[in-house]
């Protein structure tokens, strides 16, 4: 099949709808490539947007190898429509239909050879948002207001996770990274909440109830910017073109990563957008950021790992390096500023951008 590329793996069956390397008999393109989990159609348009504004500086001749499982709820047909449509060669995408159980995911799987493939063939791994974790996937009931989308999206993601780094609930599983403990590895948001329970930790179902004891949207609304973690005048259903996320500072610790990333004393303001956060800590996971208030962890490596890091928050929204599209927070407030207009530099844009260019570098070297 002309700019494709068919691989079988044991018994995992995966094909590469996309290829990204270049016809027959011409030099290939990507000779690396990184691994991006749920590769839905706007998770691919924002990383590609990233790599062209030079926000992501990926070298050139790296490719983006999105993988998913065949029983998420996302049509990823949609995805590869897209990529076919506009002929877009830097991206493939990987499947399984592999079974897959809250009682196998912490232990070898008929997604195993796929991880194994995956870890030695890439060079970094993304993990991006997303919903709700399943509770029972950490020994915990199931809160009212949690509520779970996308099943097998966690168990596949939660598992690979597993693999990658190991976890409490089987100390004897030897995990991928201990052959290569500089593979780079980077959670965002859910992805960050799926590394520490994949790693045996737990999670805070909800924050305004269960750390603030708030019960209402209004009361929500009415605490500290601060110790908002989400935009909660999205509830009001009242204004369509309000952002999804909110913004707010973060602290982090001195000589940690995210201290050397900021590279200021002036504590940078994320795009943040969750209502649930990590809880007891996963085995290796260490916190290296937080709220404000110190409340909600922010950002977590691993002792083992150095490139291993989940951020609570969002660098990967374009907005965030837009200087023209204006922020509207508020129902019915009129757009009067931009991202960079508010937090440039210092407060924010610089941190942002350095981070990306700090993963671009732990893929690369």
């Amino acid at each position: 099949m002309k700019n494709s590329i068919r691989v079988i793996l044991s018994a995992a069956v995966i094909l590469f709808l996309v290829g990204c390397n270049s016809t027959k008999n011409e030099t290939p393109q990507y000779t690396n490539s990184i691994v991006v989990m749920h590769p839905t159609v706007n998770n691919v348009k924002t990383i590609l947007e990233l790599i062209d504004t030079g926000v992501f500086p990926l070298p050139a001749n790296y490719c983006i190898v999105g993988v998913y499982h065949k029983n998420g709820s996302y049509d990823y047909s949609k995805t590869a429509e897209y990529l076919n449509a506009n002929g877009i060669k830097r991206v493939c995408l990987v499947s399984t239909g592999a079974e897959l159980s809250i009682d196998n995911i912490y232990s070898q799987n008929g997604c195993s050879s796929l991880y194994d493939s995956l870890f030695r063939t890439s060079k970094g791994i993304v993990f991006l948002g997303g919903p709700d974790l399943p509770p029972a996937t950490y020994g915990r009931p199931t809160n009212l207001l949690t509520e779970i989308t996308d099943l097998h999206r966690h168990y596949f993601e939660l598992s690979f996770l597993f693999h990658l780094m190991g976890g409490s609930q089987d100390t004897l599983f030897k995990p991928l990274m201990a052959q290569n403990v500089n593979f780079p590895v980077l959670g965002i948001c859910l992805g960050m909440q799926s590394m520490n329970v994949a790693t045996g930790g737990t999670m805070i179902q909800d924050i305004p109830t269960e750390k603030y004891g708030k019960q209402k949207v209004e009361e929500v609304l009415a605490m500290n910017s601060q110790q908002q973690h989400r935009n909660y005048n999205t509830n009001f259903g009242i204004d369509d073109n309000l952002i999804w996320g909110h913004l707010h500072q973060i602290t982090f610790e001195k000589g940690s990563l995210i201290d050397s990333l900021n590279g200021s004393s002036i504590a940078p303001t994320i795009w943040s957008s969750h209502h649930q956060c990590v809880d007891d800590l996963g085995k290796g996971i260490k916190p290296i950021a937080w709220s404000v208030d110190g409340q909600i962890v922010e950002a977590i490596v691993h002792r083992n790992y150095p490139k291993v890091i989940g951020i609570q928050f969002h660098p990967e929204v374009p907005l965030l390096y837009n200087a023209n599209e204006k922020l509207n927070r508020v129902p019915n407030e009129e757009k009067k500023h931009t991202y960079i207009d508010l937090y440039a530099g210092e407060n924010g844009e610089n941190f942002h951008r350095a981070f990306w260019k700090h993963f671009a570098n732990s893929v690369s070297e």
